[in-house]
């Protein structure tokens, strides 16, 4: 019997919405793997206005702790680390950081719902001669978050004609629900001289455009494409009432339930994002992204015994990548006192092709909390033939010689360390110690 269109649609678009999902998902991991590979001593961190974007040139100033902590602060951002992150923004701030320090703090804030602290760091932003448009953003986010729909629209339609105008009008009508004005807006965007919103602003055409292939489709898929882009533009705190209306309506829709896991998560709410990620979890336990994310949850919650079990069937199920899931299980395995099988889980990540130095540097780490000094050197050696150009690896070499009383190798590699990046305090702290 042939099945009808009406039925077959809404059928392979639950199809295209899991496996565009899934990639999300993977990208969204996957960009924290790629950033810690890369050497500290030879990038430096390019803010463009309101971006999440990072791009890397060659670092000119090694000296420059503004910089240094805003790498540090983006790598704990793309793992949704948001209060490290927000620290290590507020000391780029104090470091002279400037404008792209501000903005990278009101995105952390943004982030945490710290809406107090976001309208002091606008105030400092004005100061510091940001331009009117990005301030216009800024707040009109700031307006629609707090569900001030009359007052954003009011701030924007008075606003001078600006891609940052545009955006956020496109923002306040796939709130409002009013898709053609948003899809109008978009284009606007797309068409504007905003290289990063122009990003954004395609990322959310793409979701009307997949769910455009299926005439016949609900609305409930659109809201729930649109919520999946919202999150990817790092808009989670409105597509979380998009969410809402998805999985109150239809209880069983798996992705829907699973970007808001995701979603609470990104937004300090482990305890909302566990209840959601179990809803997920009952309809699809097999899923290792699910597995994944309800792992987080756990642990967010303090539950390190389940978050350890779900990371562990997400690890036997294929979930990827790989680095990130051992990592977390490593990380917990120290907490609770398995130094043993932290350094099992360690010594795989080193041995991964992405090796991150911080995998290097929890292998070394555990190896000493163990007695394991020697095996802590060996692992220091590795991490410079692996990391030649990165200052990081040689004050880490440094300390594993001096935990393992091989003096002038520690003094050799801290001195190195600090000819490639002259203001590392904890090399300077390390070679005094060996000095007194």
């Amino acid at each position: 019997m042939k099945l009808q269109v009406r039925i077959i649609a809404p059928v392979v678009l639950a199809i295209i919405c899991a496996g565009t999902l899934a990639t999300f998902l993977w990208w969204q991991l996957s960009q924290s793997t790629l950033l810690l590979q890369r050497s500290a001593s030879e990038q430096e961190v390019t803010i463009d206005t309101n971006s999440d974007v990072i791009s890397t040139t060659v670092l000119t100033d090694p000296r420059d702790q503004a910089l240094f902590h805003l790498r540090q602060g983006d790598m704990l951002a793309v793992r949704n680390e948001w209060a490290g992150a927000a620290a290590q923004y507020e000391q780029a701030v104090e470091a002279g950081g400037g404008l792209p320090a501000l903005r990278k703090m009101a995105q952390a804030q943004l982030q945490r719902r710290d809406m107090k602290g976001v309208q002091e760091t606008i105030k400092k932003m004005k100061k510091e001669g940001a331009r009117a448009e990005d301030l216009l953003l800024l707040e009109s986010i700031v307006a629609l978050r707090k569900g001030e729909l009359v007052q954003t629209k009011s701030l924007l339609e008075n606003a001078d004609d600006s891609p940052q105008k545009e955006y956020g009008l496109s923002l306040l009508s796939i709130i409002e629900g009013n898709h053609t004005a948003a899809r109008e807006h978009l284009d606007n965007v797309i068409n504007g001289w905003e290289p990063v919103l122009r990003t954004y602003a395609r990322t959310l055409v793409a979701a009307y455009q997949e769910f455009e292939l299926f005439s016949e489709s609900q609305n409930i898929h659109l809201v729930t494409l649109l919520s999946r882009a919202l999150a990817q533009v790092q808009e989670c705190e409105l597509a979380l009432p998009l969410l809402i209306q998805v999985t109150q309506t239809k209880g069983d829709y798996r992705d829907a339930w699973i970007v808001q896991g995701y979603c609470e998560l990104s937004t300090e709410r482990p305890e909302q994002a566990l209840a959601s990620l179990e809803q997920a979890y009952n309809i699809d336990p097999q899923k290792p992204e699910v597995q994944y994310f309800l792992g987080r949850a756990y642990e967010e919650t303090g539950d390190l015994a389940n978050a350890n079990t779900f990371f562990r069937y997400a690890l036997a199920n294929g979930f990827r990548p790989e680095s990130e899931i051992r990592r977390s299980i490593a990380k917990i395995e120290y907490s609770i006192g398995n130094v043993s099988e932290a350094l099992q889980q360690y010594e795989v990540l080193t041995s991964l092709p992405d090796a991150s130095l911080e995998s290097f540097h929890g292998y070394i780490t555990t190896s000493v909390e163990a007695g394991k000094t020697e095996e802590a050197f060996y692992m220091a050696q590795k991490a410079v033939e692996k990391y030649p150009d990165d200052p990081s690896a040689y004050e880490l070499l440094g300390w594993a010689a001096m935990e393992a009383d091989k003096i002038e190798e520690s003094r050799e590699a801290l001195e190195t360390a600090l000819e490639m990046s002259p203001f590392l305090e904890g090399a300077k702290d390390k070679l005094k110690q060996l000095d007194d």
